[in-house]
């Protein structure tokens, strides 16, 4: 049985949380909290929030065993991107590219 959490629309781009998302993909969500816990990169938080909300939807249900639950599945796709513009000489203006992500964790009982 799969248990999941999802969170729409984060304001940071999709490449910085995957490289977070690569480090726990497939571990067990005890080292993947660990992981997430003490990594430097300031979205790690992030991504901390999301495994442990699938974590609280998995123990809702009866009969399953925190403790043997693994990340099965995380992903980041991209989301909705916010186009501003800033001036540049002689009244030209370039674009900036806000990017924003969709990051979905689901979770599994090991058998």
């Amino acid at each position: 049985m799969e248990f999941s959490s999802r969170q729409r629309n984060i304001r940071v781009t999709p490449r910085k949380l995957r490289l977070l998302i690569d480090l726990v993909r497939g571990k067990d969500v005890q080292v993947a909290i660990d992981q997430m816990q003490f990594n430097a990169k300031s979205k790690s938080n992030l991504v901390l929030k999301m495994i442990r909300s699938a974590v609280n939807n998995a123990s809702q249900n009866r009969g399953v065993n925190v403790d043997k639950l693994f990340v099965k599945k995380i992903l980041v796709d991209k989301g909705p991107t916010m186009k501003r513009f800033m001036p540049r000489a002689r009244g030209g203006a370039s674009t900036i590219l806000k990017r924003t992500s969709h990051l979905t964790v689901i979770l599994d009982e090991r058998q």
